[in-house]
């Protein structure tokens, strides 16, 4: 017998996204009953979100799917303060002008996961700097502040675990769980929202925002939490030995986004599978029954479909259809990341350590150089053995490009112009 009967809350069930759930019976009756308004919040800290946060979005996507309404809020007034939740230290102040940049890189990613507009389970995205920018400080503390005791905000674990550790906690920082409290209290007035949702290190500001609604404006609210993911490596989600794995294409190219999908461990895939795909089940877990060499086409389907979520179809596909025509088909696709540079400057002779930082294969020319030392570099697919090797026009292949490699995954050409 299913341990849910709404649509919402089975689906997230079946797919792993619950970790916590405050009041499961209630709020499966509400879900059951009427359309519930739903939030997540996403702070605004650089231009855009990356994987990791896409666990969050497609939580939003599957709320409308089965009937309800999201909110995306960003964080326009907390990014100003930063979320010190299990953080190690104090998270560097952002000037508005900065989160003004932010703001506008990620508002776009929601409308390719999620449907924007004025219906009855549109999504809309909200900026908590609206209500909370022009807050007087002193009515803020007197209204709120008095339903918020310290030894309560001391209790929450990733408070105990800061300061256990010796590293300092800022009073600014210490004002964070009440404003994102306040912050539910506000979407319910104006939007009547009745559930959070996040990463479950946010519970403890989930459950204040649960409890301050019920103080303050004497309504029911829940919350709900996705597990923290990480992967059968240990490896934070959306975490590369390169960076983060960026969901703007101006910041990652749809091609090293979906080489990341498929470079997944094989103990992952059905996973992913179920979080950051909306394939049915039934067919991930035909997926699932793969064994051997039979898993690489599953890891494919996968970066495939996750790539077609934030970047559309038509380039998930070019991106499988790079990837297969470059290791697959022993050719070099002219739709791999390409750096163009003129002619005059390759027939001057250009070296083969500020090929690899240009081409963004390497951070830096030490980076480039500790690659070739360690045999992880390649040239036109040979290994490349001197590190004062300057390419020329001599080096292109017969597609008229010159291809650089790092491992067996990362590519680049060189184009001349």
């Amino acid at each position: 017998m299913a341990k849910y009967k709404s649509d919402f809350l089975r689906v997230l069930e079946a797919r792993g996204f619950i970790q916590d759930v405050t009041e499961p019976e209630e709020l499966d009756k509400l879900l059951t009953s009427e359309t519930v308004t739903g939030y997540i919040g996403f702070d605004a800290t650089a231009t855009s979100l990356h994987a990791g946060s896409l666990i969050q979005i497609m939580t939003l996507y599957w709320l409308q799917e089965t009937g309800h309404k999201p909110i995306a809020l960003l964080g326009g007034a907390t990014s100003k303060v930063g979320d010190p939740s299990f953080k190690e230290e104090m998270r560097q102040l952002l000037d508005e002008d900065a989160i003004a940049r932010n703001i506008a890189g990620i508002k776009d990613t929601f409308g390719k996961v999620l449907k924007l507009g004025d219906g009855p389970t549109d999504a809309i995205v909200v900026n908590n700097d609206d209500w909370l920018g022009g807050m007087k400080y002193l009515d803020f503390l007197r209204d709120f502040g008095r339903h918020f005791t310290i030894s309560r905000m001391l209790s929450m674990e990733s408070v105990k675990q800061r300061l256990e550790r010796e590293q300092s906690l800022t009073f600014l920082e210490f004002n964070y769980m009440v404003l994102q409290a306040y912050d539910f209290v506000e979407l319910n007035r104006t939007y009547g929202c009745r559930l959070q949702m996040g990463g479950s290190d946010q519970w403890g500001n989930i459950v204040n925002g649960v409890d301050l609604g019920r103080r303050v404006n004497g309504a029911q609210l829940f919350g709900l939490t996705t597990p923290l993911l990480t992967t059968s490596s240990g490896q934070k989600m959306g975490k590369t030995e390169d960076g983060a794995v960026w969901l703007n294409a101006d910041m990652l190219p749809a091609y090293d986004y979906w080489q990341y999908w498929r470079n997944t461990d094989d103990a992952d895939v059905a996973r992913f599978l179920k979080l950051y795909t909306t394939m049915p089940l039934a067919e991930i877990e035909r997926l699932e029954g793969l064994e051997g060499a039979e898993i690489n086409e599953a890891k494919k389907i996968l970066a495939t479909e996750a790539t077609a979520i934030i970047h559309g179809r038509a380039e998930a596909e070019k991106a499988r259809n790079t990837a297969e025509e470059t290791f697959e088909g022993g050719g070099v696709s002219q739709d791999l990341p390409t750096l163009e540079i003129a002619r005059g400057e390759l027939e001057a002779g250009l070296g083969i350590l500020t090929a690899f930082q240009k081409a963004g294969l390497a951070a830096s020319n030490s980076e480039a150089r500790r690659l070739i030392k360690g045999g992880g570099a390649r040239l036109n697919d040979q290994t490349i053995s001197d590190d004062k090797t300057m390419l020329t026009p001599d080096h292109l292949n017969a597609d008229g490009v010159i291809k650089l490699s790092v491992g067996k995954k990362r590519h680049a050409l060189i184009k001349p112009v």
